[in-house]
């Protein structure tokens, strides 16, 4: 049995993956997104990304070792 994924709400059409892992607190200063993301597999929609820069839009879905998060 999988994760329970995690909803996380935007209120702005897109976020940034370096301001989503902020947002989660898996950071505390975007200058680390780009540290954690050459660390941390971090897969969105199924497919490894390393840009902090990636746009994340509603329905995208995040999996961060065990943990899943959906954007709505």
């Amino acid at each position: 049995m999988g994760a329970v994924p995690v909803e996380v709400k935007i209120s702005t059409e897109y976020i940034t993956l370096g301001q989503f892992l902020k947002h989660i607190d898996r950071i505390q200063t975007g200058g680390e997104a780009k540290f954690f993301l050459s660390s941390h597999d971090v897969e969105v929609n199924g497919e490894i990304v390393r840009q902090r820069g990636k746009k994340l839009f509603p329905g995208d879905r995040i999996k961060i070792a065990a943990d899943i998060y959906i954007v709505r």
